[in-house]
């Protein structure tokens, strides 16, 4: 049977926080610090909060927080920047790019309430009420404002109950997937050693030297947004750049046609695609073999092993190491977006491992690579029935 839903607005159901100025308490004393970048958008949680001195306070650090509370970022509603409070974080201070949510508890339940906040119809309404086309934003006002289909108490703690089940088994698909990535370092590590130290004295080499061609993309006009197409040959661009992975969403194509003109920065399974600006600065995935033809585009740059002197999966997991991107700092340039050019990341020197030991490391990692391909299998099942319990639960049908 299906569930009458009551729509009311989100403003309705919640209590407001507290508000506090930092800057008016002893400059010494220090308090927790959640602004935006704090909360990993696609796992929806708090990743990490800073202890800052008040002295030093941001001016949007103004938001008291307690347990339970619902975070939501009114800046890029697209992206859906949103978590709950952990108890740990209780009396935490949020970024004002935050709206706080706290249930009413004799109104609404806070699980459901944060269900909601990330589903796709609350997201769908967002978009659309955003304004400002470089910076899109939402007010707390519209958020307050939007509308959130609300059964009864008992029944939101039901269906709450059911999608927090669904979504733990997410979690740990995701929780298997990160540690498999840590294998691969820590096994880099083991045969490798720290690429700063060195402790097993390899012979050092610039980064130019192990590839038979590193370039970078085309720049200016010759490759502008007005020459993407719908299909066509894949353009790589920088948020396709993951540590270790590519990352297949924000898809770009150019013609045949212009690919022909440009042909020399033809990127084929196989090469390292190196990212040189963003987060890190420094990071490096693989072209996957399902990928037969690409075009990387400015601060991506390619890297085509020279078979004789490196295997791709090690300048792979050498350049997503941590160390080496402490050991490319004083190469990077820039202060509102620091990068490391082309040039300067030719000359940097690193350990050269004997090939038939990164040809070892490159089997340990195909070998992870296969796992990881069916946990991201399992993961996408998971996600289509979380999305299909998710929709239900909100027409009242779950």
């Amino acid at each position: 049977m299906k569930l009458a839903l009551k729509p009311v607005t989100i403003g309705e159901v919640v209590e407001r926080s507290q508000t506090w100025n930092p800057s008016r308490s002893s400059a010494d004393e220090v308090f927790q610090y959640i602004d935006l970048s704090a909360v990993d958008q696609d796992a929806k949680v708090i990743t990490e909060a800073r202890e800052v001195p008040c002295g030093e306070a941001p001016s949007r650090a103004r938001q008291l927080v307690e347990s339970g509370d619902i975070l939501v970022s009114t800046v890029r509603p697209n992206l859906n920047g949103v978590a709950r409070v952990p108890e740990q974080l209780d009396g935490a201070t949020a970024s004002t790019g935050f709206c706080v949510l706290r249930a009413n508890k004799t109104k609404a339940n806070g699980a459901y309430l944060f269900h909601w906040v990330k589903s796709p119809a609350f997201v769908t309404d967002m978009v659309s009420k955003a304004t400002g086309a470089s910076y899109p934003a939402v007010s707390d006002r519209i958020i307050f404002n939007a509308q959130i289909p609300l059964p009864p108490i008992a029944e939101q703690k039901r269906i709450a109950a059911i999608l927090d089940a669904a979504d733990a088994l997410r979690a740990k698909r995701r929780e298997a997937l990160a540690q498999l990535d840590a294998l691969i370092q820590s096994t880099f590590l083991t045969l490798f050693g720290d690429p700063a130290s060195n402790p097993k004295r390899w012979p050092s080499q610039t980064v130019g030297s192990l590839a038979s061609k590193f370039s970078d993309g085309p720049f200016g006009s010759n490759l502008k947004s007005s020459h993407y197409t719908e299909s066509g040959v894949r353009v790589v661009r920088l948020q396709n750049i993951g540590v270790g992975k590519f990352v297949d969403k924000d898809k770009a194509f150019i013609s045949e046609r212009h690919f022909a003109v440009l042909r020399k920065h033809e990127c084929l399974p196989g090469d390292v695609l190196i990212g040189t600006l963003g987060d890190p600065n420094l990071r490096a995935c693989v072209q996957p073999t399902w990928l037969k033809q690409a075009l990387n585009k400015a601060d991506c740059v390619q890297f085509r092993p020279n078979s004789k002197l490196a295997d791709a999966q090690y300048v792979c997991a050498l350049l997503n190491n941590p160390a080496t991107e402490v050991m490319a700092q004083s190469l990077m340039m820039g202060q509102t977006r620091v990068r490391i050019s082309m040039g300067r990341l030719r000359g940097l020197e690193v350990p050269l491992p004997p090939l038939p030991l990164q040809r070892r490391f490159a089997a340990i990692v195909e070998s992870i690579e296969r796992q990881k391909a069916a946990q991201c299998a399992h993961l996408a099942e998971l996600d289509s029935l979380f999305a299909a319990l998710q929709h239900r639960a909100f027409r009242g049908e779950l």
